[in-house]
């Protein structure tokens, strides 16, 4: 399958962001994995993105960085109509309790992880938020079924009449 949705992941620390890209390979099949060093890479990727018709499904944001805070960014991305509905993630080590607030308020935030994480459970986070991305963003979730969580897919098939016969 070719990617029709995009996750987007923006740190500063190239290892850091390796890291991450890593661990989403499980879901490469069916989201185009797009890294940025800083915030500025994001917004270019995010034009060519959006020039090709891609969504970005899951934004997942370092805090710490140098042009900009991660908090700052997802409430930009927030509060563009393209990305409000985007599941949001702070990845980080360095965000205070002032700017988690902020974030879960204003920018949307769905998850704050902190550093370091366990991949088991960073990648049952991403699943999560993508599995409900998808439900409320996407008609044919067939596509999905392999990389997601199949029985939370087939339910909101079922409940929305879309499963057919074979």
């Amino acid at each position: 399958m070719n990617p029709t949705l995009a996750i987007l992941c923006v740190e500063d620390e190239l290892e850091v962001l390796d890291s991450i890209i890593r661990d989403l390979e499980m879901f490469e099949d069916v989201f185009q994995l797009e890294a940025a060093t800083s915030v500025n890479d994001a917004l270019s990727i995010m034009n060519r993105l959006q020039e090709n018709d891609i969504p970005i499904a899951l934004f997942i944001c370092d805090h710490l960085m140098p042009e900009k805070t991660g908090v700052d960014f997802l409430i930009e991305m927030n509060q563009i109509p393209a990305y409000k509905s985007s599941s949001k993630m702070l990845l980080t080590g360095q965000a205070g309790l002032d700017d988690t607030v902020k974030a879960l308020n204003l920018g949307g935030l769905d998850y704050y992880l902190a550093k370091p994480w366990k991949r088991d459970e960073f990648q049952q986070i991403v699943n999560k938020l993508l599995t409900d991305f998808v439900i409320k963003k996407v008609k044919n979730l067939l596509p999905f079924m392999s990389v997601l969580d199949a029985e939370k897919l087939s339910n909101a098939m079922r409940d929305s009449n879309t499963l057919t016969d074979f």
